[in-house]
């Protein structure tokens, strides 16, 4: 009965109307404790809404702007042959799209910022897709490294551009989260890309066409549907969001804008922003990262077809295996990241992933432990990448961030198109990727230890915050 007897008590001092009639010395804690109740659920369901309607889309999106920029890797096992490409050849028409890319990323991501996510997405996805539709066409190296270079210009800003866009949505306790909820896609690109891409190079004789050019066709035509629905989809910031209700538009809206008022950094011009210092120093971990990040996935078939000597459509299905255990770690990376919030630490342990992965590939060629290796490498990917770029909206905010971003992202990503050709360079020249290898392995041991380094500033230090409480709560 005591029991019984304290649960109604502990009810009723949370009913309002027990509430108005309190003594004055017991109102304002029980008020409080109420309005701490309220304010979490409304939390919980605001973030639980956001997340179901924003990061399903953009991980589809992200699925096919990764397959489309990536299959050339499955291609590469027909077309190569067929066309008489050689290493150097296919090396470098993998990398030249991050030329253009890096190129164009800054401009990009400040148009967007400027036109909105939905209208600037959506314009990336359907030129990208079309521009990787007309893969089909090329027919001498030229003609491919010309295509691979504007499929570059048109894809430009995307990942930069949903990064910057999920700092408009999601508060920083819940960032690491929703970015490894989309960045999830590079693995699962390949868990679908290889096998599929496999089951397209048998489509060789039908309609006239090769089983390379039936690849690029399927594969490139989703983003541009899935572009014209992003128009009608997207919604640019959470005031304009009519699928929230007032007051959850309120609190996202409130608690990001406190959340930016606490940024390091000042407001200021994103051309200003583009010179700080700090903002140069996260380029390089990032470009290390994409250097021997991309060199591998676009030589993946070709070394796990070398090392055992298997199939194409077996082939296929092992390179797909690796990178779905790759997938799973992204969801324990983006939580862990949050928790801890030692952004910088996990991303210098995401890179020595990849250094000994790479070590590994180097030193253990023709065996199945090469393919082990190629395990261990993807596997720094999602615990580089989801602390990674929680890091940058620490020190800037607005169109600035959307700038800072963007440049981390073009500059680290030109490392894609050394990475192949090297690779493919080494290789043709010397008859062994292994040096190659050896050498990308030091450039991200390199950047761990410049990570480390980043996590000793005031900036990036872990903050040690509770999830999902605002830092002006924990401070009371």
């Amino acid at each position: 009965m005591r029991n019984n007897n304290d649960s109604l008590e502990n009810r009723e001092c949370r009913d309002p109307r027990v509430l108005a009639n309190a003594h004055p010395a017991m109102m304002n804690p029980l008020l409080q404790e109420s309005k701490r109740v309220t304010d979490k659920e409304v939390e919980l369901v605001t973030m639980r809404r956001v997340s179901f309607r924003l990061l399903p889309f953009l991980f589809l999106l992200y699925i096919f702007c990764w397959l489309d920029r990536s299959n050339i890797s499955i291609a590469a096992l027909q077309m190569n042959s067929e066309l008489k490409f050689s290493s150097a050849a296919y090396g470098f028409g993998a990398g030249i799209f991050f030329l253009s890319y890096s190129l164009f990323e800054v401009p990009s991501n400040l148009i967007l910022a400027r036109l909105g996510a939905r209208r600037w997405l959506a314009r990336i996805a359907i030129t990208w897709g079309l521009l990787a539709c007309s893969m089909m066409w090329v027919r001498t190296p030229q003609q491919f490294y010309t295509v691979r270079f504007l499929l570059g210009m048109a894809e430009a800003g995307f990942f930069p551009g949903v990064i910057y866009y999920l700092s408009l949505w999601f508060p920083a306790s819940y960032r690491a989260r929703a970015i490894s909820c989309i960045i999830i896609g590079i693995p699962l690109s390949q868990v679908l890309g290889a096998p599929l891409g496999g089951a397209l190079l048998g489509l060789s004789g039908i309609g006239h066409l090769s089983g390379w050019q039936w690849l690029f066709l399927v594969e490139g035509l989703p983003p541009v549907l899935l572009g014209f629905t992003a128009l009608a989809y997207l919604t640019d910031r959470p005031e304009n969001a009519r699928w929230l209700s007032k007051q959850q538009r309120d609190w996202v809206s409130s608690r990001i804008e406190q959340e930016r008022q606490q940024t390091v950094a000042p407001h200021v011009s994103p051309l200003r922003a583009l010179g700080h210092p700090l903002l140069w120093v996260l380029i390089f971990p990032y470009f290390a990262l994409c250097t021997i990040g991309y060199g591998a996935t676009f030589w993946a078939p070709l070394l796990v077809r070398d090392a055992l000597g298997t199939s194409n459509s077996a082939t296929s299905l092992i390179v797909g295996g690796i990178y779905l255990l790759a997938a799973i770690v992204y969801p324990l990376a983006g939580m862990l990241s949050d928790r801890i919030d030692d952004r910088c630490g996990l991303a210098a342990l995401g890179l020595a992933f990849y250094c000994v992965g790479g070590i590994g590939v180097a030193l253990l060629p023709h065996t199945m432990l090469r393919v082990v290796a190629l395990v261990v490498l993807n596997v720094g990917n999602p615990i580089f990448m989801t602390s990674f770029w929680c890091v940058p909206t620490k020190l800037l905010k607005g169109s600035s961030a959307a700038a800072g971003i963007a440049l981390v992202s073009s500059i680290g990503t030109s490392g894609g198109f050394f990475g192949p050709s090297i690779i493919g360079f080494l290789k043709q020249t010397t008859g062994s990727d292994s040096g190659a290898f050896l050498g990308l392995a030091s450039l991200a041991l390199f950047g761990a230890f410049v990570c480390i380094a980043l996590r000793q500033t005031a900036a990036f230090s872990p903050s040690r915050r509770v999830i999902g409480v605002p830092p002006t709560s924990q401070s009371a």
